[in-house]
């Protein structure tokens, strides 16, 4: 061989390998996936799903959230938002998954996930099968994280930051986890025959019911009902419920656990469930105050979202259009008649658009549940009793989250003041908690 060729096949000879590999992959990869029984499209959608709901909180809920307080406040509200996702995203890896998803005691899981002890690259969780257990943790974390996001809403512009991570902490552990269990790990709820595809008990009316109580604790905002109190830029808002409404297709789909049918059902029912809440929110704002709010279109959307939640996994697509409307209409009523009439000063209407949200949709599954679907018939095939469990699931939520609430407020105002100082709240909490503000 001359040197020219053999200087050609030395070149030629890391393309040929680099070729040869790429066409093995595929087959390695689906060797590893049939020997473990991973399957790597419903991997794959995971991903993705996984992405869309951790992109729910940062920047969705962070610019949703923050849009809608005082220039004064925003920082201080995005910084709750971010501080959820790096402070949940440890004690989850730490304890949260394991005590959540791994065993099935009526009341707790176990510890044999301990800071994931044990799991390998071919770990499945039972509830997961076609996916390896690392990205079933992760997903599940995002969850947990937006959860603990959303209660900060109900009490801005007034919470000390250091009160709100002490509260996260210990909520996350008492309120969270048990419930997370007892409806998706295998707990007692679950055991019931309770039905919350996505999280209408486990993450919207937890939150809420969460929300109320703690505004109630906290009291109301100085000048609020005098004062002028419109939010800041209704713009990061618009751009925020855009961000939610597109990683709600995680949400929802991605409670499917794979990439089937099921999982696009969910998706179609919860965009139908959102337009449909926008659309009556605005319509009502329309015939009762002659202009259509862009807030409250907003506000009518993440009420669609939120009541379809539960549900969305086990009704079909059409069915998200009456759950969106009805949605549209109990959500205006309590974050406008119900707010006012009992004097709570909820900031951001978490407790009138999740927690009645959640409510509502959870028990609308019992309703419109469909076996061909979810594998469970609903009222409206000829099962009342799926009502009554859901209703049951409700009530259970409502006492435990409302009661350990109010527990962990009066034991962290034991060791820090819940609120800023007056002067502190006059002045803002971007510069009285975090030292930096907007120019």
């Amino acid at each position: 061989m001359g040197a020219r060729a053999l200087r050609a096949a030395i070149t030629a000879a890391p393309i040929t390998a680099a070729i040869l590999l790429a066409q093995a992959a595929p087959a390695f990869a689906q060797d590893q996936a049939a020997n473990s029984g991973i399957n790597a499209a419903d991997t794959a959608w995971m991903i993705v799903a996984t992405a869309l709901v951790l992109m729910m909180t940062i920047p969705g809920l962070a610019l949703f959230y923050s849009g809608m307080v005082r220039k004064k406040n925003v920082l201080a509200t995005m910084a709750q938002s971010l501080t959820a996702v790096a402070l949940i995203s440890i004690l989850w890896v730490t304890f949260g998954y394991s005590l959540s998803f791994v065993g099935d005691g009526p009341w707790l899981g176990s510890l044999d996930r301990w800071f994931l002890a044990g799991l390998t690259m071919d770990s499945v969780n039972p509830a997961a099968k076609t996916i390896p257990e690392v990205l079933f943790m992760l997903y599940q974390m995002t969850f947990a994280i937006i959860t603990v996001a959303l209660v900060a809403g109900s009490v801005a512009d007034r919470m000390r930051f250091s009160a709100y991570v002490l509260f996260s902490i210990g909520w996350f552990i008492f309120a969270y986890v048990p419930l997370a269990h007892w409806v998706w790990g295998g707990g007692f709820l679950a055991s019931a025959g309770v039905l919350d595809f996505a999280g209408g008990l486990v993450v919207h009316l937890s939150a809420g019911i969460s929300g109320l109580v703690a505004a109630k604790v906290m009291g109301n905002r100085h000048g609020y009902g005098h004062d002028n109190l419109s939010p800041f830029d209704l713009s990061l808002a618009v751009v925020g419920t855009g961000l939610l409404w597109v990683g709600w297709f995680g949400f929802n789909g991605g409670s499917a656990l794979a990439a089937n049918s099921r999982a696009v059902f969910a998706i179609t029912a919860t965009h139908l469930a959102a337009c449909a809440g926008a659309l009556t929110w605005g319509a009502i704002e329309w015939a009762t105050r002659r202009k259509p709010s862009v807030l409250g279109m907003i506000s009518g959307a993440v009420a669609g979202l939120g009541t379809i939640t539960p549900a969305s996994g086990f009704v079909a697509p059409w069915h998200g259009v009456i759950i969106g409307i009805i949605a549209g209409l109990v959500c205006f009523w309590a974050c406008t008649w119900l707010k006012h009439r009992f004097k709570y000063d909820d900031s951001l209407d978490v407790f009138g658009v999740h927690g009645i949200g959640g409510l509502t949709g959870t028990l609308l599954a019992g309703v419109f549940a469909v076996a061909a679907i979810g594998g469970t018939s609903g009222l409206f095939e000829g099962n009342p009793k799926q009502l009554l469990i859901q209703l049951y699931g409700v009530a259970v939520t409502f006492v435990w989250c409302g009661g350990i609430t109010f527990v962990l407020l009066k034991l962290v105002s034991a060791f820090v003041p819940l609120r800023v100082s007056m002067q502190q709240e006059l002045e803002g909490l971007d510069i009285s908690q975090h030292g930096e503000a907007l120019q």
